[in-house]
């Protein structure tokens, strides 16, 4: 029989005497229908030349082979290191990847179920929104978050084992005062190192102080300063990230401080730029790519085989450079620095 212009579904089941339920469920292989009748409706899309709508069908089944990921920005290399991961493995399947950095384009493609799953980097998503849509036809993978909700994956950092090398490395140095510039307050990764550094300063027995920082170079900067104004500079200074860190570097340098001499630094997620620094950036190194990797097949097993989805954390560990090797001698060090460092000032040149 020769196709008609238009046929849909509705003609199918008329000519093939069922409902058009019936008809979609022969058609979709779903629901309980006889065999008999399914190989009706079968026969009768045949004969009609009737071949349904690849989107429509996806939007029936909830299945678009299409991966969201939801994340805060594309600046700067540990997002794109991310991102290169999750397409790695995106490129060996049938899935296609829709990277979401506008709120706007985030609310319309997660409440309309514009795609299968989610891999989330973003603190800007509600918590309450992730809770309310996460089940077993749209899981979740979170990097930014644990939540104890069913579908909903965390797959974390090892931010405690990162900040334990770095106490232990410095505290091994003979350091008994080290601060800590922490990043934006609704980070969770953030909360993770602040607590951590501060149990292990206290199991340590060393002196702290905790300076607010946004996970940014200008904070790591203004973080400084003030330590320099209030002549608060310690044996070293641990920062939540390597922005902050370099901003940090460039305030004591400004002000006439020598790293490691003076004060040692340690930054976390040990960027592409951490060699190359002056002096090299001493930083707890996380396997981004991999991060993405994992993220990417791990529900991509799920959505295709339903595979449990093990929530794990990625592997940490300090990479050991110039900045942090600082004096073990208290004489040498926490005396110099209230009373002869050289407060000079500096114009500093954020990128």
């Amino acid at each position: 029989m020769a196709k008609k212009d238009g046929v849909t579904i509705k003609d199918v089941a008329k000519h093939a005497r069922v409902s058009i339920a019936a008809a979609s469920y022969a058609l979709n292989g779903t629901g309980t229908i006889s065999e008999e009748t399914r190989q009706r409706v079968l026969k009768a899309a045949e004969e009609l030349n009737y071949h349904p709508n690849a989107f429509a069908r996806h939007l029936k089944k909830r299945k678009t082979h299409t991966i969201g990921v939801f994340i805060t920005g594309f600046g700067g290399l540990f997002f794109e290191q991310i991102l290169d991961g999750i397409h790695a493995v995106a490129l060996e399947t049938q899935y296609d990847i829709i990277v979401c950095p506008a709120s706007r384009t985030i609310s319309k493609i997660l409440t309309q179920r514009q795609v299968d799953g989610a891999i989330v980097f973003d603190t800007r998503i509600p918590n309450e929104t992730l809770t309310r849509l996460a089940s077993q036809r749209f899981p979740i993978v979170a990097l930014d978050r644990f939540l104890k909700v069913d579908y909903f994956f965390p797959l974390l950092m090892d931010n405690v084992n990162g900040v334990r090398e770095v106490m232990a490395h410095l505290v091994d140095q003979g350091a008994r005062r080290v601060h800590f510039v922490s990043g934006a307050g609704d980070s969770f990764d953030n909360r993770e190192r602040m607590l951590t550094f501060m149990e292990e300063a206290e199991k340590y027995g060393v002196q702290y102080r905790i300076y607010p920082g946004d996970f940014n170079e200008k904070s790591g900067y203004q973080a400084g300063v003030q330590m320099i104004e209030n002549r608060d500079v310690p044996e070293a200074v641990f920062c939540a990230n390597d922005q902050m860190a370099i901003g940090l570097m460039k305030a004591f340098q400004a002000h006439g401080l020598r790293i490691p001499e003076d004060v040692g630094v340690v930054g976390f997620d040990d960027i592409v730029l951490a060699p190359f620094l002056n002096p090299p950036l001493s930083s707890v190194n996380m396997s981004r790519y991999s991060w993405g990797i994992k993220a990417a097949r791990q529900l991509i097993d799920f959505l295709e085989e339903e595979k449990p989805i093990t929530m794990e954390r990625m592997p940490t560990r300090l990479i050991v450079r110039r900045s942090s090797l600082i004096y073990s001698s208290s004489s040498q060090h926490g005396d110099h620095h209230e009373s002869t460092a050289d407060y000079r000032t500096g114009t500093p040149s954020f990128d």
